[in-house]
């Protein structure tokens, strides 16, 4: 009798732990399902980890599975913004925040399988060695850029200060060239301006969006007005954007009540910026060429859409998207586009672009700025 209850008891601890297992796979399976949202996906991902670990003829690290399993279920987003910062990405990236990297002046979007230069950043290291808007980065330190994800990319041009880097670039004639390049400290240049020569007409630069340049240019504006300002001439030619909020903070003293910008994410949630300005007080036309993007394209866009000025120059970059950065643990983290604005039409410039009211190239060996011309013939003409 008592052998008997003992094998019950240990049939029973026994069926006990079987159950557990299988409650706990069943839970596993099931999370797994509502991630892939097919069994069968489930079943390949699971084959596929089996197999290698069973059959490749060397080792296999488990870690650099999962690694390399989540940066090609992010790439296959197939968005060049959304990226995996593996613990060396994010590594660089912290340093890089900490102040202990510099870089060289240069920003860059994504088209195709290009990485191509959006603006150097006046009086930076990059543009003074000669890189420019529509540059595209062949290769780093003489590694391809083809096999580097955006953040890659910007790690490996960014380093410490003094250091220098090696850029590998096809300019628009197709001609490749090296170009070596000093890091150093990023000079953001942010709101410029003056009236244009026996005019009344004002001239105002914005290089880039930081967060005093919605200040800035509120007191430049400011003063152009105490020296007669009579029309306005708004340079965003090879501007990449910056600081969202500036943009909005620009636009809302240039174009009339209503809205400037929305932001909408992919449930459908919209969140919308708009002006106060009783009236456009001056005629406006802006500058705007391949370099302008991100906010610069949110300011052009509210003016083109309000008809609150006209647009002179080609064609803005097309960069209209809003990424946000989520850790993953301790080492690691992913960069994910979130959301898209829109112009006030309800237009998406994203991978698209501004075109401009009047179409005026700019001849790289130009000695005459042809675009600024054209725009001040054009506010003469509104002045008579």
């Amino acid at each position: 009798m008592f052998r008997k209850r003992r094998w019950q008891l240990a049939a029973c601890c026994l069926l006990t732990a079987l159950l557990t297992t299988a409650a706990v796979v069943g839970t596993e399976a099931v999370l797994l399902n509502r991630l892939t949202g097919s069994a069968s996906e489930s079943v390949r991902f699971l084959r596929t980890m089996n197999l290698l670990k069973r059959n490749y003829n060397g080792e296999v690290d488990n870690h650099q599975l999962f690694d390399g399993a989540i940066k090609g279920m992010v790439e296959a987003a197939g968005d060049p913004y959304t990226v995996y910062l593996n613990s060396k990405d994010f590594q660089q990236l912290s340093e890089m925040t900490g102040g202990s990297f510099g870089g060289i002046g240069i920003v860059f979007g994504k088209r195709g399988n290009d990485y191509v230069v959006i603006s150097a950043l006046e009086d930076n290291p990059g543009a003074k060695a000669g890189i420019k808007s529509g540059d595209v980065i062949t290769a780093i330190d003489g590694k391809p850029t083809r096999d580097m994800n955006m953040e890659q990319v910007a790690n490996k041009i960014r380093g410490k200060y003094g250091t220098v880097v090696k850029l590998e670039l096809k300019g628009k004639d197709g001609k490749l060239r090296t170009v070596s390049v000093e890091r150093g400290e990023i000079k953001n240049p942010s709101v410029g301006g003056q009236l244009l020569p026996d005019t009344k007409i004002g001239y105002i630069r914005i290089a880039v969006f930081n967060e005093n340049t919605g200040d800035d240019f509120a007191k430049k504006y400011a003063e152009l007005e105490k020296q007669g300002m009579q029309a306005l001439v708004l340079d965003l030619r090879s501007n990449p954007g910056g600081v969202f909020d500036a943009g909005v903070a620009v636009a809302g003293m240039l174009v009339p009540k209503g809205p400037i910008v929305s932001v909408v994410d992919k449930n459908g949630n919209k969140y919308e910026e708009t002006s106060n300005l009783e009236k456009v007080k001056y005629p406006l036309a802006v500058l705007v060429d391949h370099g302008s993007a991100s906010a610069a394209e949110i300011v052009a866009g509210a003016i083109k859409d309000t008809k609150s000025g006209k647009l002179f120059g080609t064609k803005t970059f097309g960069k209209g998207s809003v990424q946000s950065v989520y850790r993953l643990d301790s080492n690691t983290a992913v960069k994910i586009t979130v959301a898209k604005y829109y112009t006030p039409s309800g237009v998406s410039i994203h991978n698209v672009g501004i075109e401009p009211d009047v179409k005026v190239e700019l001849p790289e060996d130009a000695t005459v700025d042809v675009q600024l011309k054209a725009a001040e013939d054009y506010l003469l003409q509104q002045l008579q």
